[in-house]
C-alpha cells in the first residue's frame, strides 16, 4: 500500500472516496427515488452490480490462476495467468474498476454538493490511475499480447471510454 507504483496504492484511496460518498448519502438515498437524478443513479448502482459479478466470473472461469512474485501485493483473484476475452472483457479492459466508477458515480448523484464533486473527481482520477498502473503492470507479464488487447478494448466503458 505503501508503494505508488503498483496499482493498489491508488485503488484504496478510491474505495476510501467511494466510501466516503456512500456514507455522505446514504441520509437520501430513499428522498426522491423516481426524480431523473435519482434514476440515473439506481441505473449506475444496477451497472455495478452487474459488471462486478459478470467480471468476477469470467476472471475465475477463465483467469487460471498463478504466483505473480513480482506482484506480491495482489489479491489471489488478481493473479492470473490468462488474459481473459470474453464476456465483458471482450469490450473492456477493467470491468471492476468499471463498476466502482459505476458505484461512486451512482453514489455522486445521490446528492449533489460541492464536497461530492471533489470526492468523485478524486474517485474518477483515482480509478484512472489504478488502471494505468495495472496496464503496465500486465504490459510487463503478458507483453505484447496484452498490448494487442488494449488496441482492441476500451478501458471502462464498451465503445466510449
Amino acid at each position: 500500500m505503501r508503494d505508488f507504483r503498483v496499482h493498489g496504492f491508488y485503488r484504496f484511496f478510491a474505495f476510501e472516496g467511494i466510501v466516503a460518498l456512500l456514507l455522505l448519502n446514504q441520509p437520501v438515498w430513499f428522498k426522491r427515488p423516481f426524480s431523473p437524478v435519482h434514476l440515473l443513479a439506481w441505473l449506475l448502482l444496477a451497472l455495478s452490480i452487474v459488471f462486478i459479478v459478470l467480471s468476477l466470473k469470467k476472471l475465475k472461469e477463465e483467469g487460471g490462476h498463478g504466483h505473480r512474485g513480482d506482484m506480491p501485493g495482489n489479491h489471489d483473484f488478481e493473479n492470473t495467468v490468462n488474459i481473459v476475452e470474453t464476456g465483458l472483457y471482450r469490450f473492456v479492459r477493467h470491468p471492476m474498476y468499471a463498476s466502482l466508477l459505476f458505484l461512486g458515480w451512482g453514489a455522486f448523484l445521490k446528492r449533489i454538493t460541492l464536497l461530492n464533486i471533489c470526492l468523485i473527481g478524486l474517485v474518477t482520477l483515482f480509478l484512472f490511475a489504478t488502471a494505468r498502473v495495472e496496464e503496465d503492470e500486465n504490459i510487463r507479464f503478458f507483453g505484447t499480447s496484452y498490448e494487442d488487447y488494449m488496441r482492441r478494448t476500451k478501458m471502462f466503458i464498451p465503445w466510449v471510454l
